[in-house]
């Protein structure tokens, strides 16, 4: 606080304040209010006995947020829900008063957002007055319409919506928010020769035993043939070429019996994918041709 001068008025010591000009008036530095060396606060770690003079406090910071509802009909049909009434006979007394109860708490922070339910409100309120009001006969005879029928179709509507929004959105985002995207592609940077089928290869070895039968000759022999061997012959004559044809790597003159090793160590390759055999269309040659580049 300022302490003004005054030419008869007693001075302060000059040990407590602190050194001014001639012509300006000492000044008293404010003391922050310490009781028994009680902080009020701590910032960082270090006491603080007293309130910044520039703290800003927002209005929105001490702003208390009740339970978020999307639109009025939400929280008309929570106020039903959690008091365990009757959709069908709402009791639109508490229904109505706690309502606006809620409407005036809103209305006090967010006043766009209000307005939306001020609508509801006005129908409650309006729904209430007609109840009280002595019911119209009907030229038919039959019963008055409720007043509240309009309301409880609306909160029954609004009531299968949301289950099902909530079903819709408990469902795997696979297939409702995006799908697996599936593209193909080529491991391979060599050209892909077509495949030869199954009968195509066993016509053209039909023909070979024909052949074989026609050139055979009667020779009693006991000769241990191995498939290992063959698929070793067979990779000798593949290598260094390009393409072979199939009838090429039999040989007619040993027999039926070396040819069908041959065909075996053939298949036995082709399996342990060693060897291609392809074909450019129907009824057109078998080529055989190596599945690896030698080193």
């Amino acid at each position: 606080m300022n302490i003004p001068s005054h030419p008869g008025g007693p001075l302060p010591a000059q040990d407590s304040l602190p050194v001014a000009a001639p012509d300006e008036t000492p000044v008293i530095p404010d003391m922050p209010e310490v009781v028994d060396q009680v902080a009020l606060a701590r910032l960082y770690g270090e006491p603080l006995f007293a309130l910044p003079q520039d703290l800003y406090i927002p209005p929105d910071a001490l702003r208390v947020f009740l339970e978020a509802f999307e639109g009025p009909l939400d929280l008309l049909l929570y106020l039903i829900r959690k008091q365990n009434f009757n959709i069908l006979d709402i009791p639109m007394a508490a229904v109505t008063r706690q309502y606006l109860s809620y409407v005036e708490d809103i209305r006090a922070t967010n006043l766009e957002l209000a307005a939306e339910y001020l609508l509801m409100a006005a129908m409650l309120i309006e729904i209430k007055s007609r109840m009280l009001l002595p019911p119209k006969k009907t030229a038919e005879g039959q019963e008055p319409e409720d007043p509240r029928a309009e309301l409880v179709r609306r909160l029954l509507e609004y009531e299968r919506t949301k289950l099902a929004a909530q079903r819709l959105g408990e469902s795997p985002q696979l297939g409702r928010d995006f799908v697996r995207a599936q593209i193909y592609v080529e491991q391979a940077l060599q050209p892909r020769f077509p495949d030869v089928h199954l009968p195509d290869l066993q016509q053209a070895w039909l023909d070979i035993v024909k052949r074989a039968k026609l050139v055979q000759h009667h020779v009693i022999t006991r000769e241990q043939l191995s498939v290992r061997e063959h698929m070793s012959l067979v990779l000798k004559t593949l290598q260094g070429r390009r393409f072979v044809e199939f009838e090429k790597l039999f040989d007619l003159e040993r027999g039926l019996p070396v040819m069908v090793v041959t065909f075996i160590a053939l298949l036995e390759l082709a399996k342990e994918g060693l060897v291609d055999v392809t074909q450019a269309e129907a009824y057109a040659p078998i080529y055989v041709r190596l599945a690896y580049t030698p080193a």
